[in-house]
């Protein structure tokens, strides 16, 4: 079974709808025994970091993740968190690895996960 860390954050439902559609057994929860027990975890996550890291104090979820022993996947903010810092907000993570998270420069194009329009090149539309 895989335990998806619940924490009131983005993309837990996108997770478990892609483990669904694959027939993988899988739990979001926040309970520290089923995330203990699980075979694998998988810590999503779309949102602002220290209001994120703010919501894993209050559930004593940064001190559980950190212990886990089995495969942990962070997903997007969730990696991120796993790190050492992260400038967004000036936030301190659970340091799992030792390094900082940046953000992109000014100068530079930040990559775009949203939608976008499709034109039909065939059609010219």
């Amino acid at each position: 079974m895989i335990a998806i860390i619940k924490y009131n954050g983005g993309n837990v439902s996108s997770v478990q709808n892609s483990l669904n559609r694959l027939n993988v057994e899988s739990v979001v929860t926040d309970d520290f025994h089923l995330i203990r027990k699980a075979d694998k975890v998988i810590f999503p996550g779309v949102g602002e970091a220290s209001s994120t890291m703010k919501l894993l104090k209050e559930k004593g979820l940064d001190q559980l993740i950190p212990t886990l022993k089995q495969p942990v996947l962070g997903v997007c903010l969730g990696m991120q968190l796993m790190c050492k810092n992260n400038e967004e907000g000036n936030t301190v993570g659970m340091g799992i690895f030792d390094i900082d998270v940046k953000k992109f420069p000014a100068k530079n194009i930040v990559p775009h996960m949203g939608w976008n329009t499709i034109s039909d090149f065939k059609s010219g539309i």
